[in-house]
């Protein structure tokens, strides 16, 4: 009887599912964030009759065949703090990584550490690396990336850099990682710079918000507890048969 098994790889399957949502609900007001959805597909199928007409097989249940990150375009959400940037289109910015690896981001939320350098929150430094001179008026971040500064004792405008967008051939390849960073596999491909202008936008004094529909996320985290329920009911109803069954023998 391969009702038990079946329905126990249902509730498995169903479980990660429930968890995937629950991340993406947990995590809906981390900017640049992107959410996942899992992906399902049915297991091998038992021949019980095969010939003389007639075919009669039986499924041995499903199982997760992958996690995807859905990267829509989330809402831009003003802030007024000009390191805050939003990528309004496709793309990633580039940071380097405490072990010498270097990750991707959505998440635009950038300061200044100690040496000028700008790097996110979790102190991971952009790249390619730009240093400001804290000594000024105003900074300026304009469309395309190109950072400016004006000095306090001075009216001449200066440029001191570009914050570069990356992208990859199936951005749904990337590993993800803790912070908020996306790292580079075989399945993405290699990194593509921008360097023909087909990337995003770079918004100064925003934010992008994540692309989480917490209506849609309710309604699937329902219809993913109403299959779980429908599994372990069918694990019941076996085991009561099974009960049957030895009743006769008695």
């Amino acid at each position: 009887m391969n009702s038990l098994y079946v329905s126990a790889t249902g509730m498995t399957s169903q479980q990660l599912n429930i968890d995937t949502i629950s991340n993406n609900m947990a995590n809906i007001n981390t900017p640049g964030f992107k959410r996942s959805e899992i992906n399902f597909k049915d297991l091998y199928y038992q021949d019980i009759a095969v010939g003389k007409g007639k075919n009669i097989s039986v499924g041995l249940g499903s199982k997760v065949d992958g996690a995807n990150k859905v990267f829509t375009q989330g809402s831009l959400r003003e802030t007024g703090n000009l390191l805050d940037l939003a990528i309004e289109g496709g793309g990633f910015f580039k940071v380097a990584m405490g072990d010498g690896t270097f990750g991707y981001t959505r998440d635009g939320s950038f300061r200044m550490d100690a040496d000028g350098s700008i790097v996110t929150v979790s102190g991971y430094r952009l790249e390619p690396p730009i240093t400001i001179d804290q000594s000024f008026s105003e900074i300026a971040i304009d469309l395309d990336g190109l950072v400016t500064l004006k000095p306090i004792d001075s009216d001449v405008v200066q440029e001191i850099g570009t914050i570069e967008l990356y992208d990859f051939s199936n951005p749904a390849g990337l590993l993800s990682a803790s912070g908020n960073i996306y790292k580079e596999t075989v399945a993405s491909g290699p990194e593509i710079i921008n360097n023909n202008g087909t990337l995003g936008t770079i918004r100064q004094g925003f934010l992008e918000s994540a692309n989480v529909n917490i209506m849609e996320e309710m309604t699937s985290l329902i219809v993913a507890q109403r299959a779980f329920e429908i599994n372990s009911k069918a694990i019941k109803a076996a085991d009561d048969m099974m009960g049957i069954t030895n009743g006769i023998r008695q």
